[in-house]
């Protein structure tokens, strides 16, 4: 347990930090021998990697259509009707977003409007290894079809057998997804954005991923041959606001709930009371040892933190300075204390909201702001999908009432050109008006 009161500012920030930051230079450089293979050596470097890490058989990159329908029509009507259910509430969720074109005369005779329309073409990666992620695959894939993106492609690393989960091309099929590739990591972020003779280039990547992908996805955007990225979205983590009322056994279930993605994710606990911190940790080591994943969970549970405050208020000053991914409010009242709350991916309100519910079939998106983002970015929505452009339409009149100011505004910048494209047009309306 640490008690953050008795802590120096640097204590505070080294508390904080991210597992997944150590050896970042060594990343960097590893991801960056990976782009550049497969912007050299396109199919033949990803298939090289892809079986390497995923499946050492694999012949061809690209899943078949008739081979995806195939997989899907292995998920039992059960988890037919679950996925089904969360793509209705995701989609009812999205199609909320959709935005409104706007028309507006700013001046008589001037025209301004601001449009809408789907990205042209999109990558969404999906993470695969120990625990594929149908559930991904609708958060990517429901927003694109909002959207109406025309081009989606859909990357995921393969089994051992050439395969994917029969879930996720279930999932897949459902969002209508027809280009999957099988290849992951950060080989798959490369040709997405830089493209390969088998898959074409994309305009912008979507998706979370391992250290790996999000350090890809980083290189490629800076890159003006590369791609837009919707977020640096990497290893799961979770912080849990919670008082003396809080339920142990909850608090215990979601904290390993992001533990068991992975080794890397991060769960910490912040809470005013020491009696539910000391319960809360003999619950994790409790549902621990039931749990499927129990050697993943306790690796990332070696990065869990236990916060002792002195109050939720100050519970909450920490909550602000992580900025997490997940924030789970196990307060009394805890719609209350929404508004001091600054930084965080997506929020969970009371005992009976789990993050499992934002992951899977709220509604909402689960693709979030990771590693301290949540200050800068937000989480993934339908305008991500989307790119908006603004129209203007000046009329004769339009460019007579407008027309003087844009020359002064010209003039006063030194720019003659713009001045003279505006005073060329009203000597020709005078011209005109004096026919």
């Amino acid at each position: 347990m640490i008690n953050w009161s008795t802590l120096s500012d640097a204590e505070k920030t080294e508390v904080l930090s991210r597992p997944a930051m150590a050896d970042s230079e060594s990343l960097r450089n590893t991801v960056a021998g990976i782009l550049a293979d497969v912007t050299a050596r396109g199919d033949d470097a990803v298939l090289e990697y892809t079986r390497k890490f995923d499946c050492p058989s694999l012949e061809a990159l690209q899943l078949s259509t008739a081979a995806r329908d195939t997989l899907a029509a292995q998920v039992t009507a059960e988890v037919q009707d679950a996925i089904k259910t969360a793509f209705n509430n995701v989609k009812q969720f999205h199609e909320a977003q959709y935005p409104e074109d706007i028309r507006l005369t700013t001046t008589p005779g001037v025209v301004c409007e601001q449009r809408f329309t789907g990205l042209e073409a999109v990558g969404l990666y999906i993470p695969g290894g120990s625990a594929p992620l149908p559930s991904t695959v609708m958060m990517l894939g429901v927003p694109s079809l909002v959207a109406g993106c025309k081009r989606r492609v859909m990357c995921t690393p393969p089994n051992a057998e050439q395969q994917i989960a029969p879930e996720i091309a279930f999932a897949a099929k459902l969002c209508g997804i027809e280009e999957i590739y099988l290849c992951g990591g950060a080989q798959a972020i490369a040709a997405m954005a830089f493209g390969t003779d088998t898959i074409t280039k994309v305009d912008k990547i979507f998706g979370p991923g391992n250290s790996f992908v999000t350090e890809a996805k980083q290189q490629v955007s800076q890159r003006a041959d590369g791609a837009a990225i919707d977020m640096p979205a990497g290893p799961s983590e979770v912080l849990v606001l919670a008082d003396a009322n809080a339920s142990a056994e909850f608090v215990a279930s979601d904290l390993l709930s992001q533990a068991e993605h992975g080794p890397d994710s991060q769960a910490i606990l912040v809470s005013e009371s020491q009696a539910l911190i000391e319960a809360t940790k003999a619950e994790v080591t409790a549902q621990l040892a039931r749990l499927s994943r129990e050697s993943i969970a306790s690796k990332a549970m070696q990065n869990a933190r236990y916060i002792l405050a002195e109050s939720v208020e100050q519970a909450i000053d920490v909550s602000n300075a992580y900025a997490p991914e997940h924030l789970i409010v196990q307060i009394d009242n805890a719609r209350d204390y929404l508004p001091a709350i600054k930084h965080a991916g997506s929020i969970f309100l009371g005992p009976w909201s789990p993050e499992s519910a934002g992951d899977y079939a709220s509604g909402t998106n689960h693709v979030l702001p990771t590693y301290g983002y949540a200050r800068n970015y937000s989480s993934l929505g339908l305008l991500d999908f989307m790119r908006r452009y603004t129209i203007q339409e000046l009329s004769e009149d339009g460019m007579r009432n407008l027309g003087p100011a844009i020359m002064q505004l010209a003039d006063a910048e030194g720019l003659d050109a713009h001045r003279d494209a505006v005073r060329y047009r009203l000597e020709a309306l005078q011209r005109n008006d004096s026919k």
